[in-house]
């Protein structure tokens, strides 16, 4: 009969103990959900004006950060000479996905982020020296295969440009690089 109890009191634990390991899963705050299919993925981006005799690439690694409050982004420019972090989070003040993104360069930027069938549109604000660029604007583009593109556009003397264009694969050998 003891055997027996012993028996039942070691299910019940074991079924709590799973039960609770479940619950323990990668959690991330619903706001940034759109974001999942990204994480814990590295992807490089070849840079619309990218040459042979030139080549420019971006490497970009997505994690889950901060128990699943935040998303953090590092990537690096042909392997090191421009590199960035960013933070992505809801910002409950705001009401608004936000983000900082702080470079190896002169500069740091500060953005909202909306979220809405598979396309990312970005909003940032230039703080520090970037070659007169005020604000910087993009889409990021999800695409089916699991690859996105973005299309940028700086302010520069309060007019809106083209920026950089580049398109993102999954690479699983490829690696963000800081110097």
């Amino acid at each position: 009969m003891n055997t027996y109890r012993i028996l039942i009191a070691a299910i019940g634990t074991l079924g709590m103990a799973l039960s609770l390991s479940a619950a323990d899963g990668p959690t991330l705050d619903p706001h940034l959900e759109p974001l999942r299919p990204l994480l814990e993925k590295t992807f490089k981006g070849e840079f619309k004006e990218s040459t042979p005799e030139k080549p420019m690439f971006d490497v970009a690694r997505w994690e889950r950060a901060l128990n699943g409050k935040a998303v953090r982004i590092i990537h690096s420019v042909n392997n090191g000479i421009y590199g960035g972090e960013s933070i992505v989070r809801w910002d409950e003040e705001k009401q608004a996905v936000t983000y900082h993104y702080f470079t190896t360069a002169d500069f740091r930027t500060e953005g909202t982020m909306t979220i809405k069938d598979g396309k990312i549109t970005t909003h940032e604000i230039v703080k520090g020296k970037m070659n007169s660029i005020q604000e910087v604007r993009a889409e990021m583009e999800l695409r089916k295969d699991g690859s996105y593109t973005v299309k940028a556009e700086y302010m520069v003397n309060g007019k809106w440009s083209p920026g950089r264009e580049a398109t993102y694969k999954e690479d699983s050998t490829a690696k963000v690089v800081f110097k």
